[in-house]
C-alpha cells in the first residue's frame, strides 16, 4: 500500500495546517451519520409499531420527525461543503502566489511548466471540495453502522462485516490494478497535449511549409499511446466497479433474505429486517464512493507530489537593503554558462570589463554563444561557474523586482502580453504617463502609435473586437519601446532589427546614439554594418569564448584583413626580367 502513501513536502504541511478544519469536518460528519440513522429506525417503528398498533398519530409525528432531522442532515452536509470550499480557497490565497513564482522560476530554468503547476493547484482544490474527500470522511463512521446491525442480531453483523471487508478488498486491488497505470496516463497525455499545443504555437511555420500533416502524425502517435493506456485504466476500473456494484446490491438485497430468515426463525421482527439492509447499504456507500471516486484521488495525489517539489525549491528571499541605483559597470569573471537543466557549457570561462557609457556588439559564427551571453548578462541563464557583476552586485542573485527597472532587454523572440500598448511598454507596472511616451519617442515608435486606433490605449492580444494584430517590426519596436522603460542603465539587445524596416533602423541607430550620450552601458548582438559602425567595442565569440574584443574600428580592419582574398598565383605579377 506504498502507493497510498501521501507525498510530503510544504503543500503537505500547508494541509496539515488544516487540521482544526479537518476536526470540525469530521465532527460534523459524525453527526450527519448518526442523524442518517433515521430511516432505519423510522422503518423500524412503521412496521414494528405504526402498522401493529394502527396509530395514525404515531405514524404522523414519527414522519415530521424524521423530516426535521433529514433537514438538519442536508443543513449539515451544505455546511461541511462549504467549510472545505473556503478551506481550499484559502490555501490557494496562501500558496497561489508562492505557486505562481515557484513555477515560473522551474520554468525559467526550464524544468517544469507555470501551466502544469497551476492545473496540479486546481486538481488538489477540486478533490479538497469533491464527493471523494467527504467519502473519506463518511468511512470511518462505517463501524456505527456494523455496530447497529449487530445490535439488530448477531448474524446480521458479522454478515455486515464481511460485506465492508470484500469491498475494502476491491478497493485494495483496484489502486493495485490502476494507480500506476493512472499516472503513466497522465504522462503520456501531458505530453501529447504538449506536442500539440507548440504545434499550435508555430501555425504559421507548420501551414506555410506544409508539415500539418506530419506533425498531426506525431501527435496522433502519442495520443494513441495515451488513449491505449487510458482505456486499460478504464477498463480495469470498470471491470472493479462493476464487481463492485454487483457485490454491494446483492449483499444488500442478501442481508434482506437473511433477514427474512431470521424473521421466519422468529428470532427478529420486520422492521428489524428491513431497517438492516438501509443501514448495511449505507454503511458500504462510503466505500463505493472512494472506488467511484478513485481516479481523482490518485490525480490529486500526483498533483500534490509535484506541488510539494515545486515549492521545496530553494527559496529566494527578498533583501533587506536595497542597493542603490547602479551607474552601469559591467565585469564578467570566468563566467561557464550551460543552458538551464544541461551540464555541457556553451560559454567557456568568459572574461571582461565594460564601463559605463560603452556600446558593445557581439558577433560570431551561429551557435558560438551569443545569445547564451546575452541571457547570462541578464542573469536570466545562472552561471554554472563565475559571475556577471552590474557595479559589483551578482546578477544572478539579485533580487529581480529590485534589480529588473535598471535593466532593458530586447530578446530574439519578441513576446507582448495581452493588454494596452502603454501597459506593455510600462512592463505592467503602475503606468507613468511620461516615462512611457519618452521610451516610445526614444524608440522612435511614438508617431506609430499614435496612428493606432487607440493610441497607447490599443488593446493586443486580448481577444476583445477591438484587439489590434502588430506585425512583426511593430512588435519588435514597442518592445525596443519597453526595454528603454525607466531609463535603464544596462541594456542587452538581441539582434534588435531583425524584422526592422528601414525607418525602424533608422530609429534604432538614433535610439543608440541617444543611449551613449545618456552614458548607458549597452550590448548588442548584430552583424549589421549600420549598428556596428554606432559601437565603441567589438567582441568576436568563437566557440564560447572570446577570440577578440577591441575597439571597433580595429576589429572590424582585422576582420576585413582576414577575409581579403588572397590572389591566385596565375594572376600573380611577375617581377621585370622573369622569363
Amino acid at each position: 500500500m506504498n502507493r497510498l502513501q501521501i507525498p510530503q513536502g510544504e503543500f503537505t504541511r500547508a494541509l496539515g495546517a488544516l487540521r482544526r478544519v479537518y476536526w470540525q469536518v469530521g465532527g460534523v460528519s459524525l453527526v450527519i451519520n448518526l442523524l442518517l440513522l433515521a430511516p432505519s429506525l423510522y422503518m423500524l417503528q412503521t412496521y414494528d409499531r405504526v402498522l401493529t398498533s394502527r396509530n395514525e398519530n404515531t405514524l404522523l409525528v414519527l414522519t415530521v420527525l424524521l423530516a426535521g432531522l433529514l433537514a438538519l442532515e442536508a443543513a449539515l452536509e451544505y455546511l461541511r461543503s462549504l467549510v472545505m470550499s473556503r478551506a481550499s480557497a484559502g490555501l490557494d490565497l496562501q500558496l497561489g502566489p508562492k505557486l505562481y513564482d515557484a513555477g515560473f522560476e522551474q520554468r525559467l530554468s526550464r524544468q517544469g511548466s507555470l501551466g502544469q503547476t497551476l492545473t496540479d493547484l486546481g486538481h488538489v482544490r477540486s478533490f479538497l471540495t469533491g464527493k471523494g474527500l467527504m467519502a473519506l470522511f463518511d468511512a470511518p463512521w462505517l463501524p456505527i453502522y456494523l455496530l447497529v446491525t449487530f445490535l439488530s442480531h448477531p448474524v446480521l453483523g458479522w454478515f455486515g462485516l464481511a460485506s465492508a471487508l470484500v469491498l475494502l478488498a476491491l478497493a485494495v486491488y483496484n489502486e493495485r490494478a490502476t494507480g500506476a497505470l493512472q499516472v503513466e496516463a497522465g504522462r503520456m497525455g501531458n505530453a501529447a497535449h504538449q506536442m500539440a499545443d507548440t504545434s499550435a504555437r508555430n501555425a504559421e511555420v507548420v501551414d506555410a511549409l506544409g508539415m500539418l500533416g506530419f506533425m498531426r502524425q506525431r501527435w496522433l502517435i502519442r495520443q494513441h499511446q495515451y488513449l491505449a493506456t487510458l482505456g486499460d485504466v478504464n477498463q480495469r476500473a470498470a471491470g472493479t466497479g462493476a464487481v463492485v456494484k454487483f457485490f454491494r446490491t446483492f449483499l444488500q438485497s442478501a442481508i434482506l433474505g437473511l433477514g427474512a430468515y431470521l424473521v421466519l426463525q422468529d428470532q427478529m421482527t420486520a422492521g428489524g429486517m428491513i431497517a438492516a439492509s438501509i443501514l448495511l447499504g449505507r454503511a458500504l456507500a462510503p466505500v463505493d464512493q472512494i472506488i467511484a471516486h478513485w481516479r481523482p484521488l490518485i490525480t490529486a495525489r500526483e498533483a500534490l507530489k509535484r506541488l510539494n517539489e515545486v515549492l521545496d525549491a530553494p527559496a529566494v528571499y527578498p533583501p533587506q537593503v536595497k542597493l542603490p541605483r547602479p551607474k552601469g559597470l559591467v565585469q564578467a569573471d570566468n563566467l561557464v554558462v550551460a543552458a538551464p537543466g544541461k551540464k555541457e557549457p556553451i560559454l567557456k570561462g568568459l572574461g571582461f570589463e565594460v564601463r559605463p557609457g560603452q556600446l558593445v556588439a557581439i558577433v560570431g559564427a551561429s551557435g558560438s554563444g551569443k545569445s547564451t551571453l546575452a541571457r547570462a548578462l541578464m542573469g536570466v541563464w545562472k552561471p554554472l561557474a563565475g559571475t556577471v557583476r552590474l557595479d559589483g552586485a551578482d546578477l544572478a542573485h539579485a533580487w529581480r523586482e529590485d534589480i529588473g527597472p535598471h535593466l532593458g532587454y530586447l530578446p530574439q523572440d519578441i513576446e507582448l502580453f495581452a493588454g494596452t500598448l502603454a501597459e506593455n511598454i510600462a512592463r505592467f507596472g503602475v503606468i507613468d504617463s511620461e516615462a512611457v511616451v519618452l521610451a516610445a519617442q526614444r524608440a522612435g515608435v511614438h508617431e506609430l502609435i499614435l496612428r493606432m486606433p487607440q493610441g497607447y490605449e490599443t488593446r493586443i492580444l486580448d481577444g476583445s473586437p477591438a484587439s489590434v494584430t502588430l506585425s512583426a517590426g511593430q512588435r519588435q519596436r514597442i518592445a525596443l519601446a519597453r526595454a528603454l522603460y525607466a531609463d535603464p542603465v544596462l541594456l542587452v539587445l538581441d539582434e534588435p532589427n531583425a524584422s526592422l524596416d528601414e525607418a525602424g533602423d533608422l530609429a534604432l541607430v538614433h535610439a543608440l546614439k541617444d543611449l551613449r550620450g545618456r552614458g548607458r552601458t549597452v550590448f548588442v548582438v548584430t552583424h549589421r554594418y549600420n549598428l556596428l559602425s554606432q559601437v565603441d567595442t567589438i567582441m568576436v565569440l568563437h566557440d564560447g569564448r572570446i577570440q577578440t574584443m577591441g575597439a571597433a574600428a580595429d576589429v572590424l580592419q582585422a576582420q576585413q584583413q582576414r577575409i581579403q582574398p588572397t590572389p591566385s598565383p596565375s594572376r600573380a605579377v611577375k617581377p621585370q626580367g622573369a622569363a
